[in-house]
């Protein structure tokens, strides 16, 4: 296993060379070196990384798109009339993962994995996507969150390294709405603003008591983060105070920052994470995707370790960790946390089923498909919220020959995964926990394939409009 973890760094791309150079040299020695597990420290200047940094950026970012283009057809095209719970932006329509050569979806259904496999017809789209810039992975934000910060804070969350790489109108609308289960009566309680710290106490006076007003005022403190901190060893032009935990949640939800899991080693195989929605926290069991958390406070606390440095404890210290007091301080922004809703969906009964006489013939098909042939109701249960609080294998390895490198991530199996809740879901693109599905239609396509359900066109679309309601 160990000699196998030594090829996966080898393969890595030329703008992987920083990290990965010192591997190769010590390819057939062991053990492995200190940097595949920990964080190196910097051997350079500030000015002189950052030099190399943005002479690298055009690249970067070009060999990027190539790959999006490559994948996805990324044009705008939304559902006429299908709104996202705020009302500001529509839900994007229709499969965006292209197919290899003359291929269908019909067709690539009704072969096996095995055969899809050896002849390489896996959709590079349903492959996990990488990273912007593997080799140096970190939280990476959409402009809209980048310049709404600076605009209330002077906070800048611009790194100099990379850009987000996704088109504006394959990401959540901006700022979503916010509901709050002590006052389902209120309905958005956001304003059509994006909580800070300059706002939030204007916002949410005389709506929310005063521990979890003290928890929100944590969640929307920046702290010292891996690429956002005071020393040498950042990716922002000037010495930053840091990240908020709102700043990926943004108002609670997702705003399709990402990062890589803190969970795996070396560098080269971690998998990308798109940032997750915190609606309706307090029906979850289970929290991060693959760390299996037992509670929010748990979450919260960790975090500090895991979102903020990769999982890297020794580099916390280094730039300033936060240790947030479990009594004081974690409980009261857990119970901020626990406090936040999903957005209403009128079309669902008490226990998550679609009421009969408000859903339209073609949602009700949709249910069925959803309960029945399609599966998906096994793991995302109605009754509890659409998941069912356990961590699921895919296997997805079983189309795709494992070690394949693609812009310096080298794409492993991702082993058991928690189920993430479906409540809101057309408020959440892009899917899967790296984002790697564009649209609702490309889940559905994703799922038929590898669950082998084998469900026809008019399946596959009463699916999409059920999940609409939801």
């Amino acid at each position: 296993m160990r000699v196998f973890a030594k090829l996966i760094a080898l393969a890595s791309a030329p703008l992987a060379v920083v990290v990965t150079v010192g591997v190769g040299v010590r390819a057939l020695s062991d053990p492995l070196p200190p940097d595949t597990t920990y964080r190196p420290l910097p051997t350079m200047p500030f000015s002189q990384a950052r030099k190399i940094d943005e002479a690298q950026k055009p690249a970067v970012m070009r060999r990027q798109a190539d790959l999006l283009q490559q994948r996805y057809d990324l044009s705008d095209r939304p559902m006429s009339g299908v709104m996202m719970s705020g009302g500001m932006k529509q839900v994007q329509d229709g499969v965006r993962v292209k197919l290899p050569g003359d291929i269908t979806w019909d067709k690539l259904a009704a072969m096996t994995p095995a055969d899809i496999k050896a002849q390489g017809l896996l959709p590079e789209g349903f492959m996990p996507l990488p990273h912007v810039k593997q080799a140096t992975g970190g939280q990476v934000f959409p402009n809209r969150e980048i310049d709404e910060i600076h605009a209330q804070e002077m906070r800048d969350l611009r790194r100099f390294d990379v850009d987000f790489d996704l088109p504006d109108s394959l990401t959540p609308e901006f700022p979503p709405p916010i509901f709050l289960t002590t006052h389902p009566e209120l309905g958005d309680v956001s304003r059509g603003q994006l909580l800070t710290i300059k706002n939030f106490y204007e916002l949410m006076n005389g709506i929310i008591t005063p521990v979890q007003m003290e928890g929100l005022r944590l969640l929307l403190t920046p702290f010292p983060q891996e690429e956002f901190n005071q020393t040498e060893d950042r990716k922002v032009a000037d010495q930053s105070t840091g990240v908020a935990c709102l700043d990926c949640h943004a108002n609670f939800h997702t705003n399709a920052a990402f990062h890589l899991t803190p969970d795996v080693r070396p560098q080269a195989d971690r998998f990308r994470l798109d940032t997750t929605s915190l609606r309706g926290l307090f029906n979850q069991q289970i929290h991060g995707s693959k760390r299996s958390l037992r509670s929010v406070e748990d979450f919260t606390q960790f975090e500090q370790r895991t979102a903020y440095f990769n999982g890297d404890h020794v580099s916390a210290m280094r730039k300033g960790a936060n240790l947030p007091d479990r009594t004081n301080q974690v409980a009261m922004m857990a119970q901020m946390q626990n406090i936040v809703d999903f957005p209403p969906a009128p079309k669902l009964d008490p226990f998550g089923r679609l009421d009969p006489a408000l859903a339209t013939p073609r949602e009700l098909a949709g249910e069925r498909v959803f309960m029945g042939k399609g599966r998906c109701g096994e793991c995302h249960i109605p009754q509890t919220a659409f998941m069912d609080n356990n961590m699921h294998d895919l296997k997805l390895e079983r189309f795709y020959a494992v070690g394949k490198t693609v812009n310096d991530f080298v794409a492993l199996p991702d082993g058991p995964i928690k189920t993430f809740t479906l409540r809101g879901i057309k408020d959440s693109p892009p899917y899967l926990h790296d984002g790697r599905l564009m649209t609702l239609a490309d889940t559905v396509e994703f799922f038929n394939l590898v669950l082998g359900v084998k469900l026809n066109q008019q399946e596959k679309d009463d699916l999409v409009a059920y999940m609409l309601t939801l």
